[in-house]
């Protein structure tokens, strides 16, 4: 069998999706943080990749989702966080940690749709804590001090975190959309390029998804006491987090919400397309 080129995020949420994967002869797995898988797949340098939605919604080359797996969470999520040194419904500007987009426009959704705001959004590198040029006005304060609000996302919430004395007001995405939708949400889903729905590799691809998902949730325990050191999580926290806070498995209540999520982002302008497609619906056209 051909290596099957798998994208995927090291984050300690990826792990019940991938443990395991880089003991397979056929598989090969290629690590980025979020906002860079979409170009992998794009220019056909991985064959799936666990793609956001918004990245695949704005992405020019048509994307499928494979019903193989997923990244949601069912109320609070823990590593996608707002925080703010004003309450909420002041904030006029939020640094954006640029690992993910959609956390990105989920934020400013959430903003627009609970409290109206409008803020101005600055690329924002959480991991050197300075704005990103391109994306920050010539007068930026923060000369490598925390932002008055900012956008966290992955496992940086956790092992970087900032003083919480400095930010009194926060806000965790995943439980917000939850109130405002009844919905759980969906951040990544396994996709392929939708010109190869049909490919024999993409079936092999998500079959051995499919199929290494299920077997890690046997074994959630054992792979969280190995994998939480590794990512500089407490034990503790990390079997609440992947055990109760995040879903894997793409249902049909999550391929509701994740059309309800593009669906009010198009209504917002935030991407220019409402529809995803599933891999079932490509293979039907084809």
């Amino acid at each position: 069998m051909e290596t099957l080129r798998i994208g995927c995020v090291n984050y300690l949420n990826t792990v019940p999706l991938i443990e395991g994967l880089d003991d397979l002869r056929e598989a090969e797995l290629v690590k980025a943080v979020p906002s860079n898988l979409i170009p992998l797949l794009e220019n056909d340098e991985v064959d799936v990749a666990l793609v956001s939605l918004v990245d695949a919604a704005k992405s020019a080359v048509p994307m499928s989702i494979l019903p193989c797996g997923m990244i949601g969470s069912d109320g609070p999520t823990l590593t996608v966080r707002l925080y703010s040194q004003v309450p909420i419904d002041q904030i006029t500007s939020v640094h954006a940690d640029t690992d993910s987009h959609t956390s990105v426009v989920l934020c400013r959704l959430l903003l627009a749709e609970m409290y109206g705001l409008e803020p101005r959004i600055i690329d924002y590198d959480a991991r050197e804590q300075i704005p990103i040029a391109q994306g920050a006005p010539a007068d930026d304060p923060t000369g490598g001090q925390w932002p008055e609000t900012m956008l966290l996302i992955g496992d940086k919430v956790v092992t970087g975190s900032p003083p919480a004395v400095r930010y009194p007001h926060q806000l965790d995405l995943g439980e917000a959309w939850k109130e405002l939708t009844g919905l759980p949400f969906v951040y990544a889903v396994w996709m392929c390029r939708s010109d190869r729905a049909s490919d024999p590799k993409i079936a092999a691809a998500t079959v051995l998804l499919d199929r290494q998902r299920r077997h890690n949730r046997t074994r959630i325990d054992a792979i969280v006491s190995a994998q939480a050191p590794t990512h500089r999580w407490p034990v503790d926290l990390a079997r609440k987090y992947i055990g109760s806070c995040l879903l894997y498995d793409y249902n049909d209540r999550a391929q509701e919400a994740a059309t309800r999520f593009i669906e009010m982002c198009a209504a917002r302008s935030f991407v220019e397309r409402a529809g995803l497609v599933h891999v079932s619906d490509a293979l039907a056209a084809g």
